[in-house]
């Protein structure tokens, strides 16, 4: 069976939406089984313009010519562009490559971007579209489990500089979301279990019954069961619109907690270069050390630490953090774009379900935190 095929016999009977309240920029994340062929969710955000499509090379593989002739039905014209997948395509030479890319296809100030891809596609085409001709409309298509339930909604985009993730960037909101749980069946299992990472990051930072939930439904979720997914799905894009309504642009602190382990999994990512570890990956390894950060400061209880523990295995996580290069980690940790004022600020746990900011530990905490128990 082609993709195709296995796109349009899957039923449709999960859909979903959930609105992302946000005043003159609020919109609608579509969430259902085979919506990615059913472009006309995308019609009235696209119709009669030029549409500037990214994707990666793996997803250009499995979607783009059909999601192409779905778009040019309405369309004006579409215009796709492939990049390479992974973190090293989120940087300034690629998007000063692109931009130039935009300027030869004819892009100008009525052009759509149309993100088609996981978070990396996501992340830099949103900010493709938010610095080209001083702001593009903007659509998210995202492919990938981490894009579908955290990265591709909030607004948040942007590129990675070589010791930094994610430090140049903008608040960017999508006109729409369309997410389409079926095309998780191409997703490879690394990259399928490290979208897990941020749907836990959800229970434990602000929806205990999201955490039990998952622990009851680990066989489903393993299995990538249909409605098992969808509704995690959707589950966790509520949460992330609820923080966002809240604080769309970090002033007041309440979508701080979304960062939860990311200190730590950045740093990570920005030692041992970026493909050692999945973003996910990294970031189970973050949270973990920062629960253990927690644990060693009496915030929680050692049963925090097992529970969490025990579904990041279960879901096939990492937890252990590599046993070298600390002190750089712990240097890049500094450099980390949540820092404020010079000071450190991470987020952590004080109960399943509740997390609070926490002002620069001592080095010594941060070390012993790294240190696997």
């Amino acid at each position: 069976m082609n993709e195709s095929e296995h796109l349009s016999n899957t039923p449709e009977s999960f859909g979903t939406q959930v609105h992302v309240e946000l005043g003159d920029r609020s919109y609608l994340i579509q969430i259902g089984s085979g919506l990615l062929l059913n472009s006309n969710n995308l019609e009235k955000h696209l119709a009669g313009e030029h549409v500037v499509l990214f994707t990666d090379d793996i997803v250009e593989k499995h979607y783009l010519a059909d999601v192409t002739n779905s778009i040019k039905k309405y369309a004006e014209r579409v215009s796709p562009i492939v990049v390479p997948h992974g973190e090293a395509s989120k940087s300034v030479a690629s998007c000063d490559r692109l931009w130039q890319t935009m300027v030869d296809i004819g892009t100008d100030r009525k052009s759509v971007v149309v993100a088609l891809g996981g978070g990396v596609v996501g992340d830099l085409a949103g900010f493709l579209a938010a610095t080209f001709g001083r702001g593009l409309r903007f659509v998210q298509i995202p492919t990938s489990l981490l894009a579908q339930v955290d990265s591709s909604v909030g607004g948040k985009v942007g590129i990675n500089l070589p010791t930094a993730k994610n430090m140049v960037g903008a608040f960017w909101q999508p006109q729409t979301v369309l997410i389409d749980p079926v095309v998780l069946g191409t997703l490879d299992q690394a990259n399928y279990r490290a979208g897990m990472a941020e749907v836990a990051k959800y229970g434990l930072i602000m929806d205990k019954p999201l955490f039990e939930f998952l622990e009851s439904s680990v066989d489903a979720i393993n299995q990538r069961d249909l409605p098992t997914l969808t509704k995690t799905i959707a589950w966790c894009c509520q949460c992330k619109a609820d923080v966002v309504k809240q604080d769309e642009t970090e002033t007041t602190g309440r979508r701080a907690i979304l960062n939860y382990g990311h200190t730590y999994g950045h740093a990570i990512e920005a030692v041992f270069g970026y493909g050692r570890f999945l973003h996910g990956q990294a970031i189970s390894i973050g949270m973990t050390c920062a629960g253990r950060l927690a644990r060693n400061l009496g915030m929680v209880e050692q049963t925090f630490l097992d529970r969490q523990t025990k579904l990041f295995h279960a879901l096939g996580l990492p937890t252990d953090c590599p046993e070298e290069l600390h002190d750089e980690l712990i240097a890049a940790m500094k450099h980390d774009k949540k820092v404020s004022r010079g000071k450190l600020i991470l987020i952590l746990p004080t109960e399943l379900g509740t997390v609070k900011q926490f002002d620069s530990p001592n080095d010594e905490a941060l070390l012993k935190s790294l240190q696997n128990d």
